[in-house]
Parts: C-alpha cells; structure tokens; sequence
C-alpha cells in the first residue's frame, strides 16, 4: 500500500505528532486528577503512590509524558504560526526544530529526574 503524497510531507508528520500527543495527555488527565485527588483524602495512600514513582521505569514513563506536552506545547505554537504569521520555505525546518526543542525539554526533565 502506497502512502498519500501528502502523509510524506515532513508537516504531515508534525500534524500527526500533534494530534497523537493531544490523545495522549487527555488519557493521562484522568490519573493526574486522581492523584491530586489522593493528596488531598488520602496522604497514606499518596505516600505509597510517591513512593512507586520513585521507581526508574516511572521516571522513563515521566520522561514520555514530558515529551508528549512538549511535543504538544511545541506542535501547537507552530500551528499558531501557521495561522498568524506568513511562511517561507523554512517551514520544514521550524517543524524540526519543534520536535527538536520538545526533546530538549523533555530530556533535561529525565536528567533532572534521576
């Protein structure tokens, strides 16, 4: 199966980055709220929850989540980009440049993390 001209283009791929890292932060709302909710009724349990999240692969899951809101964060100020300022042919290399700004920010959060 042959892939639409389009879906090659490198701002497809930005597009998708985008929308994927949107999904998956709405499914990560509902634990963060939990959570919250947790510290508030219930330290004891909180206290075994922080606990588990001192655990390296919870760190590696924390750098994921940092890197799907910065990619989120980043994706979406392009996307004001697009809407609010005129384009040049740059266009591919500002759609990199956020993906590489995401992975900065997540990456220092997982060296500080650690």
């Amino acid at each position: 199966m042959k892939l639409k001209p389009h879906r090659t283009h490198p701002l497809w791929l930005a597009y998708m980055l985008h929308r994927v890292s949107g999904l998956g932060l709405a499914l990560f709302l509902p634990a963060h709220f939990y959570v919250l909710a947790m510290a508030v009724s219930r330290p004891g349990s909180l206290d075994y929850f922080l606990n588990f999240a001192a655990n390296p692969l919870v760190k590696v899951a924390e750098f994921g989540l940092v890197f799907l809101l910065a990619i989120h964060f980043f994706g979406g100020l392009r996307l004001l980009a697009l809407e609010f300022l005129p384009w040049s042919a740059r266009q591919k290399s500002l759609a990199a440049a956020s993906v590489a700004g995401a992975f900065l920010v997540s990456g220092t959060f997982l060296l500080r993390a650690v």
